[in-house]
């Protein structure tokens, strides 16, 4: 899959791609030879996802699950913890800066 080369594919199996480098609101990136025009701000190391992913769906890093979609995301869409849940992390500590509620 053809993909922008700001963007790492850490295994073939995964649905994510990795930022290698910043991304800013509004720049275009290539996912599978189409452009997508980010609405946010794409910081280094977070993720993107490399093709559309069902709610409820594994996403996979590293060829292994990280966590599990919490609605649809769309191709080129950021993959975070507003639209994933991690199976080993409750995502409350993630938010409140590791600190339990």
């Amino acid at each position: 899959m053809d993909a922008d080369p700001r963007l790492l594919l850490l295994h073939p199996d995964d649905n994510v791609f990795v930022a290698r480098d910043q991304i800013a609101k509004g720049e275009s990136i290539a996912i599978g030879g189409r452009k997508h025009e980010l609405d946010f701000d794409l910081r280094l190391g977070h993720k993107i996802a490399r093709r559309d992913i069902a709610a409820g769906e594994r996403i996979l890093k590293y060829g292994a699950p990280i966590g599990r979609a919490t609605r649809a995301i769309a191709t080129g869409e950021h993959v975070h913890v507003h639209n994933v849940v991690s199976d080993y992390t409750p995502t409350y500590v993630i938010e409140n800066g590791g600190k339990a509620a």
